[in-house]
């Protein structure tokens, strides 16, 4: 069948989902899009405020055969819909089946994996670019290593980054986190390299890469850094970038490593916002979270306008060439990194994929499970900077 849409925002009711809607509506008029998801009454509600033109497809996330007839249609996929663990797994492989490039916001790191481990064969043999993780998780951690690698044009020793943001949280976000405790993750959470191919981690690179950093005063940046909630699902992201960008010759540099951090004027502030983060992960892995999960905001539920409108992200990476020069290198822009920036990022991927089809890295036929480094690179930083999204560097 020929596919006649372009790209189908999946999950298009939820918090994030209306950012995309509203976001396309606004940034694709060139293009055939649509909006899906399980409730008709919903989506049409949504059509009505931004896009009264906009198809409306149903399929709820189980539903095999009603997903194939929309990735049958579609040539790119955004999904919003999470936890992916519970409601994504048969829109991937049926995205695979049919030949539709997807992105997503997913942080669900054990979730990723799993993908690898299903589609990324058949993704890579039928050049299916399916890109998780193109939200405020794992994006900028992700390109902000590569822009400065490219800045740079030297094989790199050692890359650091450390973040600093403001913003809300929504129910989604928080669903899928409390539901994360109520999983058998095992020891695989822990492992620095869960998403790198077979392989591909030299011993160098796994005495480097730990993931537990303690609070102290970078003279590089001026600042003091401590425990970034969001590094362990960012960290493997850009890890496994490193590793398929080296299988395909143009890796960062031999035993490249990659920590991350955030980041903090004030000693202070980074000894109370390290202790809030350990407390909140006890809550999520401990009964505590049955009881804490009902104050917090449902699914559906977000920041209001003016915290989306006042947020914004910044991001620092330190270099370490193999010469031993060393450089800083800056992303950042406004807006609520989890809800406005993350709308923004996802929906850029999709249209890179619409519109840069000739410039993707790898060349047309690439495929696979990749990451937004690896999948969509250079072009993505591209139109991102169109879009207020900055990229600066070497820094004086």
């Amino acid at each position: 069948m020929e596919k006649d849409i372009d790209i189908v925002i999946y999950g298009a009711t939820g918090f994030t989902g209306k950012l995309c809607v509203k976001y396309l509506s606004q940034n694709a008029k060139d293009l055939n899009w649509a909006i899906a998801g399980r409730s008709k009454t919903k989506l049409s509600q949504i059509a009505i405020r931004f896009a009264p033109q906009t198809e409306i497809l149903l399929a709820a996330g189980d539903d095999e055969e009603a997903l194939d007839k929309i990735t049958e249609r579609a040539k790119v996929i955004i999904s919003t819909a999470g936890p992916f663990h519970r409601y994504g797994s048969s829109l991937v492989a049926s995205c695979v089946k049919n030949q539709a490039h997807y992105v997503d916001i997913t942080g669900e790191t054990f979730w990723i994996k799993e993908m690898i481990d299903k589609h990324h064969d058949e993704a890579a043999k039928k050049g299916v670019r399916i890109i998780p993780s193109c939200g405020y998780d794992s994006l900028p951690s992700d390109l902000g290593v590569l822009f400065a690698s490219l800045s740079l044009s030297k094989p790199i020793q050692r890359i650091e980054s450390f973040h600093t943001g403001q913003g809300g949280a929504s129910g989604g976000t928080i669903e899928t986190m409390f539901s994360m405790g109520d999983l058998d993750l095992g020891k695989q959470m822990q492992d620095p390299f869960l998403l790198n191919p077979n392989d591909s981690v030299s011993e160098e690179q796994k005495k480097l890469s730990s993931d537990r950093v303690g609070i102290k005063k970078n003279k590089l940046i001026d600042a003091w850094t401590g425990r970034f909630i969001m590094a362990t699902m960012n960290t493997r992201v850009v890890r496994r970038s490193a590793a398929l960008l080296e299988s395909r010759q143009e890796g960062y540099g031999v035993d490249f490593t990659y920590q991350e951090h955030a980041f903090y004027k004030k000693y202070l502030n980074a000894l109370l916002v390290s202790f809030g983060t350990i407390f909140s992960m006890l809550i999520i892995i401990t009964p505590l979270r049955k009881l804490v999960r009902k104050w917090l905001p449902k699914p559906g539920e977000g920041p209001s306008e003016e915290t989306m409108r006042n947020g914004f992200f910044d991001c620092l990476f330190t270099t370490e060439a193999e010469d031993g020069s060393k450089n800083i290198f800056r992303m950042h822009g406004k807006g609520d990194p989890g809800y406005r920036v993350t709308s923004k990022f996802v929906c850029e991927s999709a249209l890179t994929l619409v519109h840069d089809q000739d410039k993707l890295p790898g060349g047309k036929g690439y495929g696979g499970l990749l990451t937004p480094a690896s999948g969509l690179g250079e072009p993505l930083i591209e139109r991102l900077r169109k879009a207020e999204v900055f990229f600066e560097g070497p820094l004086d």
